[in-house]
């Protein structure tokens, strides 16, 4: 596993940016299950009050010191806004989820140096994986994709 990776899920407190009021996106339901795994979840939405009856803060600066990581689930066009936002907090781990990424993000990553993951579904690899997430993780590892 990637060291990036690894240095990710060991963090146990992770701001969410993406995660939204409507409950069918992926965000939302990616929270759940990180929250199931024993993650802490804080969720940061320009505009929504609340999440799932949790409070939600309007940016990353806000949560610099109840999160020690960043996991964005936003289209690629907003990203660099959040990647620059996250340098700015002083988060190191960054972890831009399948979708949200694009050549432009991982050079702005690059630039900002930050531990940037991307391409990589988190449900994947934080502990513990179950059912499909399983599955698609040994078929990853035999094809030397995890």
């Amino acid at each position: 596993m990637d060291q990036k990776i690894q240095d990710f899920i060991e963090k146990k407190r992770i701001a969410i940016v993406g995660a939204s009021s409507a409950s069918e996106k992926f965000g939302n339901s990616a929270a759940k299950e990180l929250i199931e795994r024993g993650y802490e979840v804080v969720y940061v939405h320009p505009s929504a009050n609340e999440i799932d009856g949790q409070p939600v803060y309007r940016d990353l600066a806000a949560v610099k010191d109840k999160a020690d990581a960043v996991w964005v689930c936003v289209p690629s066009e907003g990203g660099e806004a959040v990647l620059r936002e996250a340098a700015d907090a002083g988060f190191q781990n960054v972890w831009l989820q399948q979708g949200a990424s694009s050549p432009e993000l991982l050079k702005v990553g690059e630039e900002l140096d930050l531990d940037l993951v991307s391409g990589k579904c988190i449900l994947m690899y934080a502990e513990p994986v179950g059912s499909f997430h399983k599955f698609h993780q040994v078929i990853w590892k035999v094809i030397g994709q995890y």
